[in-house]
């Protein structure tokens, strides 16, 4: 297509007025040589994914000194994963609305709350007609009735306690008390359960002059273990002060893959990741908060041992 070989074409030409060899753009925004050739050459097919499609291309214009929301906004109806803006016909035609016919109510079913309604008073009436006749039935006139009420137990005098309940009530009571005096002898004092516990600490991030490295500083703790949760495609690496390749499998990550590192060795460490908000870092496994939300960005670790 036009545009998009026009895209491809502009940003090779500023590549080239750069005297930037691929080579050279590879080690620059860090895209494997293969995909920058597709973007110049038009051909999507062979990236991870269509939001990767974009974010190289930004990558890309930066790295040349164009402006990459120009671009992207210039050629954004030939790149993949852009909305169709044609409004489907089905989509924009009324639903037709169905009428629902109600048929004629009879007498009969009209009738049939009122009928519930009178049952239900007649079922009550005869209800209290037989219990009122069971009363009458169970006291007969003028006879006594000699059950004990609920007064007349309430207020019979409970049997006095016994010398020997009285005695043995008493030792219990004794025995409780002997095990409450044995258990707070034995508690610690608030003191002894005092213990200081030095936890790790992670600081802030300050956000260094390239703008895409934040930098923190690890404190507290004689450990540093990494480990990258991902959630969708991302490209991960990780290198040591000397850029040096830390990580034996360096590439693009997909979502429900684990990255695990235990760089208790070193003193720093960069995390680069292709798409942070696919990525979620844990430091000792607790979770790193990102200083800025930017898609990629490289993650700086200082290490202090205690």
């Amino acid at each position: 297509m036009l545009l998009v070989a026009e895209l491809g074409t502009r940003l090779k030409e500023a590549r080239l007025s750069k005297g930037y060899s691929l080579d050279d753009l590879q080690e620059i925004t860090k895209i494997q040589k293969r995909y920058l050739i597709g973007i110049e050459e038009g051909n999507y097919s062979i990236m991870p994914g269509s939001f990767y499609v974009r974010a190289f291309i930004k990558q890309y214009a930066d790295a040349v000194g164009l402006d990459a929301e120009e671009l992207l906004e210039t050629y954004k109806s030939e790149l993949p994963g852009t909305p169709n803006n044609q409004v489907s016909q089905s989509m924009t035609s009324s639903p037709s609305r169905r009428k629902v016919s109600k048929g004629p109510s009879t007498k009969m079913m009209e009738a049939m709350p009122k009928i519930t309604v009178g049952l239900f008073i007649i079922v009550i009436i005869v209800v209290i007609w037989v219990l009122m006749q069971s009363k009458n039935k169970a006291v007969p006139d003028g006879a006594v009735d000699d059950t004990p009420s609920e007064i007349e137990y309430d207020t019979k005098v409970k049997p006095i306690d016994t010398e020997k309940d009285k005695e043995h009530k008493k030792a219990q009571t004794n025995d409780k008390q002997d095990s409450a005096d044995s258990k707070d002898s034995t508690q610690e004092t608030p003191d002894e359960k005092q213990t200081e516990e030095v936890k790790q600490s992670i600081s802030a991030g300050a956000i260094e002059a390239d703008g895409a490295t934040t930098s923190y500083t690890l404190t507290g703790t004689d450990a540093f273990k990494i480990r990258i949760e991902v959630s969708g495609p991302t490209f991960i690496g990780i290198r040591n002060q000397q850029q040096q390749e830390l990580l034996s499998d360096t590439r693009v990550y997909n979502a429900g893959e684990v990255v695990e590192f235990d760089a208790t060795s070193q003193n720093y460490a960069r995390i680069r990741l292709g798409n942070s908000a696919q990525a979620k870092v844990y430091i000792n496994d607790e979770p790193l908060t990102y200083a800025q939300q930017i898609v990629t960005q490289n993650i700086v670790i200082n290490f202090n041992k205690e």
